[in-house]
């Protein structure tokens, strides 16, 4: 669908909340990711750009059963994690990323990550970025992205509905997820190019968080104001 360039350079969004992906919103992770996917891809004989780009976004498990529908998944899985919680080299916050969160009222935003718990706060921790009081891994759901389930968990911890919150990915799946969950989405051109984004349902797209702030003041009659800086984005 096209989409044409908003006139206005600033975009006023409310939501009760904001629900934030990690890997490609939050911290940069794609080498590292890269690494132990094309690891994992060589020494079973498949492609290793095609499974990187599949793997982004969805649980590892996914994934695993998804190229080896006869094997052990659980260990294959936990293979992957071990080699990524240990795969820490240029885990650093993306742009923005820390400003936000700093700037976000507690109670008013939580992460919603494909990976698992030790997985993201070990990333988390290797940023210097903050946990939320709680958040959402894939250790939490059964029904990972696409599915609605992680963003309907995540508002609902917040005590939100999926409906008043918004959604930041960087991923197809991601983008998908948020919609399916009912919420609006900020999609990120920090893994995949703005086609993919829109295609994937995305209501507005960015570079990066550095585009995402809070308006004055943060809370107006009981909402997160967010600000929505243009360049570099389209709406609807």
């Amino acid at each position: 669908m096209h989409r044409a360039r908003a006139e206005r350079r600033m975009i006023r969004i409310s939501c009760a909340a904001l629900l934030l992906d990690l890997d490609g919103v939050l911290v940069d992770s794609t080498p590292a990711v890269a690494r132990v996917w094309t690891h994992w891809a060589l020494r079973h004989g498949f492609d290793p750009t095609e499974v990187v780009h599949r793997a982004h976004g969805r649980p590892s498990i996914t994934t695993i059963r998804e190229y080896l529908p006869n094997g052990d998944h659980l260990a294959e899985n936990k293979e992957l994690e071990r080699g990524e919680i240990v795969d820490l080299d240029g885990i650093v916050p993306l742009p923005g990323a820390l400003e936000l969160l700093t700037a976000l009222p507690r109670g008013r935003w939580t992460i919603v990550t494909s990976c698992t718990r030790r997985l993201a706060e070990a990333r988390l921790k290797a940023s210097g970025l903050p946990l939320p009081g709680a958040f959402v891994t894939s250790n939490d759901i059964t029904n990972g992205k696409p599915a609605p389930d992680p963003y309907l968990k995540g508002a609902e911890i917040l005590g939100f509905a999926a409906r008043d919150c918004v959604v930041v990915e960087d991923a197809p799946a991601g983008v998908r997820s948020g919609k399916a969950a009912g919420a609006s989405v900020i999609a990120l051109t920090t893994t995949v190019g703005e086609r993919e984004l829109w295609d994937a349902g995305a209501d507005w797209v960015v570079r990066d968080c550095a585009a995402i702030s809070l308006d004055t003041p943060g809370i107006h009659e009981g909402k997160v104001s967010l600000m929505l800086r243009e360049d570099g984005a389209t709406g609807a």
